[in-house]
This record gives C-alpha cells, sequence and structure tokens, in this order.
C-alpha cells in the first residue's frame, strides 16, 4: 500500500484511477488494496471513519469502499456527513448480513452494497461499473462510427444505459449499478419470464455465487424505490417458483 491506514496519499501527477478503503480490520485494507493496485488502481487507506471524513472531502478519490462497523465514526455516519457535500460513488463492503442496515445505506445514497466473506471479482466488477456509470454522467463525445447505447422504452419506464438514467412517469428513480442491470434484463424482454439464475447472470459476472435470497432482495428494494414514486407500481411481476417479468402495459 501506499501509505499506512490513515495517511492516504498518491502521488502527485499520478493518472490512476484512485479507491479509497475504510475499514479497521487491516487484513481486508492490505487484502482489496493489493488487489486494486494489481488491477491498475491507486489506494488510499484509512481505519477509521473519522480520519476519512476529511480527506475524503479534501481531496476526493474517484469511489470510495466503506466498511460499517468501525471505531470512532461507522460507516453509516460517514456516508451521512459525506453526502452533505459529496455525491462521491461509495460501495459498502461489510460482514454486517441485515436488510434494515442496507435499506439505510442505500437511502443514504450507497451505490452499492457487497457482505463480506465476498469475492473479489465481484467487487472489482461493481467497482468498475460505477465508474463506468459516474463517466456517463459527464457529457462525452460519440466517436465516428460508435454508437450509442440504446434507450429502452417500456410504457411509462425510461432507461438510458449510456447515462445509468431511469425515469417512470418523467421522474427520476435512482437505482444502484445492480439494480439497474436486473431491470434493463426484465425490460429489454417484457413479458419473458427471466429465472433468478438469468438475472443473477445479468447482474453479475461469471463464476460468482449469489443466492436467490440476493436477487429476490433486490428486487423487493427496487420495487420500494418505484413505489415511492407511484404508489401502484406493478411493472415487476413474480411468478412464483419460475421467475420475474416486467409489464409495460
Amino acid at each position: 500500500m501506499e501509505k499506512e491506514a490513515g495517511e492516504g496519499a498518491v502521488a502527485q501527477g499520478d493518472d490512476r484511477t484512485v479507491i479509497a478503503l475504510v475499514d479497521d480490520d487491516r487484513n481486508i485494507l492490505t487484502t482489496v488494496s493489493i488487489a486494486l493496485q494489481a488491477e491498475g488502481f491507486a489506494t488510499r487507506v484509512y481505519s477509521d471513519g473519522e480520519a476519512a471524513l476529511s480527506a475524503l472531502l479534501g481531496n476526493p478519490p474517484d469511489l470510495a469502499i466503506f466498511d460499517i462497523k468501525m471505531p470512532k465514526m461507522d460507516g453509516m455516519e460517514l456516508l451521512r456527513r459525506l453526502r452533505e457535500h459529496s455525491p462521491l460513488p461509495v460501495i459498502f463492503l461489510t460482514s454486517k448480513d441485515d436488510e434494515q442496515d442496507e435499506e439505510a445505506g442505500f437511502q443514504m445514497g450507497a451505490d452499492d452494497y457487497i457482505a463480506k466473506p465476498f469475492s473479489l471479482r465481484l467487487l472489482l466488477a461493481r467497482i468498475r461499473a460505477i465508474l463506468r456509470r459516474s463517466d456517463a454522467r459527464r457529457p462525452m463525445p460519440i466517436e465516428p462510427g460508435e454508437l450509442a447505447p440504446e434507450v429502452i422504452e417500456r410504457g411509462r419506464l425510461r432507461m438510458d444505459p449510456a447515462r445509468h438514467h431511469v425515469t417512470w412517469d418523467g421522474k427520476h428513480v435512482s437505482l444502484t449499478v445492480t439494480e439497474f442491470l436486473l431491470l434493463e434484463a426484465l425490460a429489454t424482454h417484457p413479458g419473458v419470464i427471466k429465472s433468478r439464475n438469468q438475472l443473477m447472470d445479468a447482474a453479475y459476472p461469471d463464476d460468482v455465487f449469489v443466492d436467490d435470497r440476493t436477487v429476490d432482495s433486490h428486487i423487493k428494494r427496487m420495487r420500494r424505490k418505484f413505489r415511492s414514486i407511484d404508489g401502484e407500481f406493478s411493472a415487476i411481476e413474480t411468478l412464483y417458483g419460475a421467475g420475474y417479468s416486467f409489464s409495460d402495459g
């Protein structure tokens, strides 16, 4: 690692994408930092939220990964205070497998949530997907001969994959990367039943195992987001024993 925890720094002139890691488990900091650096990222590491906050605001990285349970300032409080000033992309990486914690994190603006023990392959895939989404928010010229990703319009739903932007009845719906990929898999083929295995394939990289409950949890949370702006939302249908489908009627 470039610096000891709490002293994260990147050399001036280094143009690598910077990932900040905030976790009180030094083994996690070391393992994840080495893996990220092997993939070409620069890393800054911090052992508690209090030490990380001023650094994240004063010299923002490109993305941050927080544990929830930490001394001095936990990940939830760190995210809450960060969101008062910054839209920095954040992934929660935590051993707490509690849906209430997960929901609270997303409500405060977390971009994704990965439970320990975790797959480095999955973490890297999520980091790249979130960074692509962040880049897509900035206007970028289309190269000659290059086609922009096709916008998906299904009834009241509109999805713009190039900008990771979703609206329902013209109102923005903030989805995580995982939720966006699941919805895209459903909305691309309205009326077609997608099994949980097919949805896992759409949202997760090859050879990463997730159980059925993970997909169900994402669908449940996604429905809740749509129903917060449309109490009658029912476009994502459950076919018990078979999977899910999207209805654009």
